[in-house]
């Protein structure tokens, strides 16, 4: 499969990723603005891909050896912190993004998120 190819695919997964964040975690995953913020955040959560998370994974190598689960935990952690912490610097009127239900919630959505992750990595393969 070529470049363009996997990152338009791993674009349009990531916007149902979104939707199925708000579908399946509504109560934790709240984001504002409809489709329009949906394409915004799977825009946003494709460019981390790219950039944030080959970083991410090689920082945690040494987590993931010695436990796999922390550093699934951890990274997705992250990448959600990230992502939230990128829209609520954007513009309110188009949308705002944040994580209700305290750990919890946080919890829902990082498995939910990192479950998402792994099946689109499995997809692109």
């Amino acid at each position: 499969m070529s470049l363009p190819l996997r990152l338009t695919l791993r674009f349009v997964l990531n916007i149902a990723l979104v939707w199925a964040l708000l579908s399946f975690v509504p109560q934790a995953f709240v984001l504002t603005g409809g489709f329009p913020a949906s394409v915004i955040v799977g825009a946003i959560l494709t460019l981390l891909n790219i950039v944030v998370r080959p970083v991410l994974d090689v920082l945690t190598l040494p987590l993931k050896l010695l436990a796999t689960l922390l550093a699934f935990v951890i990274v997705n952690g992250v990448f959600v912190w990230l992502t939230v912490w990128i829209v609520q610097h954007m513009e309110s009127s188009l949308l705002t993004l944040h994580i209700a239900g305290g750990l919890p919630g946080w919890l829902a959505v990082i498995i939910v998120f990192g479950l998402g992750n792994w099946m689109m990595k499995l997809l692109l393969k």
